[in-house]
């Protein structure tokens, strides 16, 4: 190790903040890093990837005696099957369906070649130095669409979504939150949902929401300029009817991010809904109210956001924008009057929440509408489509958008092939690239190639052979896309950054561990290109996956090109 590579930091807690790339791999195994970063924390060009922790603690769940959900009830409650020990500690999911633990949130500052620069750790309570009451936040390990990484619009922090809860709590991602209490919801917990930022000192801001009750906030994006944020997110974990503070709590919210510490921080209140869809506005019947609007992916392009449900059995699995120019005589949106469309010019960000009626929660949900499928994207609902699962979303421009594909999550596995046969054959997994023709969207091609659908690969640690438990390989395989970023180059290509997702026999695919990928494609081409192909530039060791990619704070447009 180079002592000249390493300084100390001042202040109580501070750990050492590594700026060299020099035995990278020889600190991180040392657990000398990660570690709390100081002034010019983050250079502006570099990418900044979350990274879940989980610290393999046998003891954080007993085999035999650990009741899941803690404090359940009843038929609500199961026994745990497995211990603390990574990754079989996650076959409890196949008895808990809501099994899930806390674990600390780091941020990774690398180049956009893939070289470590440095880490952060969100405080958390395993750290010695935190007291109780100080500011913390966590996610849950192993909720896979969680802590995806936003800059802000005027590109001064980057936001993300967790919990305020202690590292190595069971199952808070399906809890309730303290003010909005689903009696019908087997996972008994309370706990907030949380917005944190970081600005480029490395400096944290935290905000409590009761949004996203009986399940989880997904993404955040700052809106500098009007000093409110918007997230995503789904919320309920009951039965139908939900009540209405989980239908106002679900999808797309908007808050105003709190400048005290969370100990000062009051009730928030109710949710505040900034976004709402229904089925109803294409035709479709009426289903479970609040589930259409279980949003993911969230982005802002040209005053307008965008957003994307790509999971569950309700809604359509389809990318959506709010529209601003407000409704028509149905209650519809004035740019979709039938459910699809496209942003009307000269549109604004929102900087209130929806008015809504209450009266017309129980059978309407967040009324009147505001969100349209954008124009050429799916319109068909969840249960009569099988393709479609987009997660992420970034533009390139007006009429060029990336869209990332999680795949099926199907782990049927052939013993002839060696390969996830399902995740290998298909076709729309990976990154889309759609096409705007000044009316609608259109596919014009899927760059997968360098992705391994389906194909298994191992991890230094983690169990090859079969899962008894399931039946299935513990090894990996790529299934698709997550979260994603990219930049558009001076020499007409962009390049994309990407999180994978994965399938295995794993009894919950979200804990596998996953890479972080780059692919370089023309912009102007609207057929696929030949040998373009996705590089592996981070890889998650054992007892680790990553979540959200995103530029550093301070990086302005251009910063970073090639």
């Amino acid at each position: 190790m180079q002592y000249s590579d390493i300084r100390r930091l001042q202040g109580r807690g501070r750990a050492m903040y590594f700026r060299s790339s020099c035995c990278v791999a020889a600190l991180l195994a040392a657990g000398l890093a990660p570690a709390l970063a100081d002034d010019d924390a983050f250079h502006p060009g570099n990418l900044l990837v979350s990274r879940a922790v989980y610290d393999n603690n046998p003891a954080n769940v007993v085999a035999g005696s650990t009741q899941l959900s803690p404090g359940c009830t009843g038929a609500n409650c199961a026994t745990a099957i497995a211990s603390g020990t990574y990754p079989q500690v996650f076959n409890n999911d196949t008895v808990d369906a809501d099994f899930g633990i806390t674990t600390k949130i780091i941020l990774d500052q690398i180049t956009p070649r893939g070289s470590w620069v440095s880490s952060l750790e969100v405080p958390n309570s395993s750290q010695p130095h935190l007291r109780a009451g100080s500011d913390q936040m966590v996610t849950s390990f192993s909720s896979k669409s969680e802590l995806a990484l936003n800059l802000s619009t005027d590109k001064r922090v980057v936001s993300f979504m967790g919990y305020l809860a202690p590292v190595d709590a069971l199952d808070v991602s399906n809890a309730n939150t303290p003010f909005v209490i689903d009696p019908t919801n087997p996972t008994p917990g309370a706990n907030y949902r949380i917005v944190a930022t970081v600005d480029k000192n490395g400096k944290f801001t935290f905000t409590k929401t009761n949004a996203y009750s009986g399940n989880n906030g997904r993404a955040a994006i700052v809106n500098g300029e009007a000093g409110v944020a918007y997230t995503s997110g789904n919320a309920g974990n009951g039965s139908n009817p939900q009540p209405a503070g989980v239908v106002v709590g679900a999808g797309a919210q908007i808050l105003t991010p709190a400048e005290k510490p969370l100990s000062a921080q009051q009730d928030p209140g109710l949710p505040t809904p900034v976004g709402s869809f229904s089925v109803t506005e294409l035709g479709d019947n009426a289903d479970k109210v609040g589930k259409d609007t279980n949003f993911r992916g969230l982005t802002i392009f040209n005053n307008v956001i965008y957003l994307s449900k790509g999971s569950g059995g309700n809604g359509i699995n389809t990318v959506y924008f709010i529209d601003t120019s407000g409704n028509n005589a149905t209650g519809n949106p004035a740019a979709c009057p039938t459910g699809t469309g496209v942003p009307v010019a000269g549109a604004k960000l929102p900087t209130t929440p929806i008015m809504y009626s209450a009266t017309n929660l129980p059978k309407l949900g967040v009324f009147p509408y505001n969100m349209c499928v954008l124009n050429g994207f799916n319109p068909v609902i969840a249960k009569d489509t099988t393709t479609g699962f987009p997660f992420g979303l970034w533009f390139a421009n007006a009429t060029t958008l990336y869209v990332a594909d999680e795949g099926d999550g199907s782990n049927v596995f052939g013993n002839d092939t060696g390969t996830y046969t399902d995740a290998a054959a298909q076709t729309t997994a990976g990154l889309q690239k759609w096409v705007f023709d000044g009316t609608e969207w259109k596919l014009a091609y899927v760059l997968s190639r360098g992705l391994d659908l389906g194909v298994p690969y191992t991890v230094e640690g983690y169990p090859t052979g079969t899962n008894a438990t399931t039946g299935l390989p513990w090894s990996p395989a790529t299934d698709g896309l997550r979260n994603l970023t990219g930049r558009v180059n001076s020499d007409g290509t962009v390049t994309l950054w990407a999180v994978t997702s994965t399938v295995s026999g794993s009894g919950d695919q979200g804990a596998d561990p996953n890479k972080l990928v780059a692919i370089t494609d023309n912009l102007a081409a609207t057929t696929l290109p030949q040998g373009e192909t996705f590089a592996t530039l981070r890889a998650a060791r054992f007892a680790e996956v990553l979540r959200g990619v995103s530029f550093t704070p301070g990086t302005t447009d251009g910063e970073g090109q090639n």
